[in-house]
Order: structure tokens, then C-alpha cells, then sequence
């Protein structure tokens, strides 16, 4: 389960730092009232190298942690564009992305603006995320798409 201490603390740090970035996966399910439990946050971040520095030092902010400076743009911008970082206290994991596929960039990622006990959190629109979740193979990615079109009246485009 998340840490919501963590979260917090890790969503203030980015928008202190002015890091590019979106919330997707099942924290933005919650983050729009649909609680799904996971242990891990899904963050899609735009893969410069300046925008990485930025994302290094609000990480560093919340865990001390020196495998943090291994983290390069040149990987989520490269062929595999994702990485796993997993805070020493374990609170959760973290999927750093900047595309799935050729399918989404961090540049196609639709975001909106909502807050956590006051702090402004960039997550992907409850539309975005049924795109995203509704053509997987994945049985909880369907459920997930099925509330969502529920839930917010979706329709396929």
C-alpha cells in the first residue's frame, strides 16, 4: 500500500523542484476517487536531461539515497524507458516512465490538476487514463477502464 506521508512529501518535492511530470496507474485512479490498493506510483516524467536533474534532486529530497545519482535521461529516453527505483525505507516503488511503447509519450499524457491536502498534483485526465488502460492485456487494466467509463461517462473515441 502507499505511503501517503511519502507521497505527499515525494508530490511536493517535484513541484518544488518544477519537475515535469504526470501521476498514472492506479494512484491516479485514486487520486479522481477510485480507489484501487497497489504498492508502487507510476510516474510518467519528461526525459531531459535537465528535467532528470530536477526529478534527482526532489527524490534525494524525500530519500537520502545514493543509488538515486544512477538514475540517467539517457535511459528514459532510451530503447527500455522506464526505470524501477525502490526507496531504501521502502514505502513503495516507484515506475519512472517517459513512454509505453510507441503508443504514449510523456508529451501525449493529458493531464489535470488536483490536490493532495493542498499540494497541486499533475495526474493523467480519468479520460487519458481509460485510453491507457482499456486495449491492455491485463484483467485489472479492463476493470480499471470499465470504472472509469462508468464512473466518468466515457466513450470510446
Amino acid at each position: 500500500m502507499i505511503d501517503l506521508d511519502r507521497l505527499l512529501a515525494l508530490v511536493r518535492a517535484l513541484n518544488r523542484e518544477g519537475v515535469d511530470y504526470a501521476v498514472v496507474g492506479a494512484v491516479a485512479l485514486g487520486l479522481h476517487g477510485l480507489a484501487r490498493a497497489t504498492e508502487d506510483l507510476d510516474l510518467f516524467v519528461r526525459p531531459t536531461p535537465d528535467n532528470v536533474v530536477r526529478l534527482k534532486r526532489a527524490l534525494s529530497a524525500v530519500w537520502p539515497d545514493p543509488d538515486i545519482d544512477t538514475i540517467d535521461a539517457s535511459d528514459l529516453a532510451g530503447e527500455y524507458p522506464t526505470i524501477r527505483y525502490g526507496p531504501p525505507d521502502g514505502s513503495f516503488t516507484l515506475d519512472l516512465l517517459s513512454r509505453l511503447g510507441e503508443r504514449f509519450r510523456y508529451e501525449d499524457i493529458e493531464t489535470t490538476t488536483l490536490m493532495i491536502e493542498g499540494e497541486p498534483v499533475q495526474a493523467a485526465t480519468p479520460r487519458m487514463l481509460y485510453v491507457m488502460k482499456r486495449d491492455t492485456l491485463r484483467p485489472l487494466d479492463h476493470a480499471d477502464a470499465a470504472a472509469l467509463r462508468r464512473t466518468f461517462g466515457l466513450e470510446d473515441e
